[in-house]
């Protein structure tokens, strides 16, 4: 999320992040929004109410939203709403590797290149249309840690390639 708000600050950006919204009131993204001066909302997750997010994505004209951090599963009804409008990002060049622990499951699979991608969020979980990814390989000493560090600085520059490839209407 920080490096989508660094990135917005740019003037030559093509986008700009009107809003965070986290479940999570411990989020470290809200002191990040706060200093950048974004609005940022808490939203209860017990159910995850997505018609109070859908109101808030609203009010402030959202246009895409940028899914970082977020480790709930987003209901059908809300993905309608928002239809091509939800990305996320995966520590995975999918379709391999989807679900939970990407990375263990990389170095696990002894493949000798991963990477992250980013997509577009659809009911089934990692499985929505590839807008970019990124490699990164996998070295013989790597564990989960380092190459979950790895993964995360290629994360942070593809999604902002993502986020303004959608803005431009460029595909990759």
């Amino acid at each position: 999320m920080q490096a989508l708000i660094e990135a917005c600050q740019d003037q030559n950006f093509p986008a700009e992040t009107v809003c965070v919204i986290t479940n999570n009131s411990e989020a470290g993204g809200l002191k990040i929004a706060k200093q950048a001066g974004v609005s940022a909302f808490v939203v209860e997750d017990k159910p995850l109410d997505t018609d109070k997010i859908h109101e808030i994505l609203v009010q402030h004209k959202v246009d895409l939203i940028c899914l970082a951090g977020f480790m709930r599963i987003i209901k059908a009804n809300f993905l309608n709403k928002w239809h091509n409008k939800v990305i996320n990002i995966h520590p995975s060049l999918l379709p391999s590797f989807k679900g939970l622990n990407a990375q263990e499951q990389a170095l696990k699979a002894g493949v000798k290149i991963t990477g992250c991608t980013v997509h577009y969020v659809t009911p089934e979980i990692d499985a929505g249309a590839i807008i970019a990814q990124a490699t990164v390989p996998v070295l013989p000493n790597d564990d989960v840690h380092s190459l979950s560090e790895r993964i995360l600085a290629e994360e942070h520059k593809c999604y902002v390639k993502a986020v303004r490839s959608i803005v431009e209407g460029i595909n990759y």
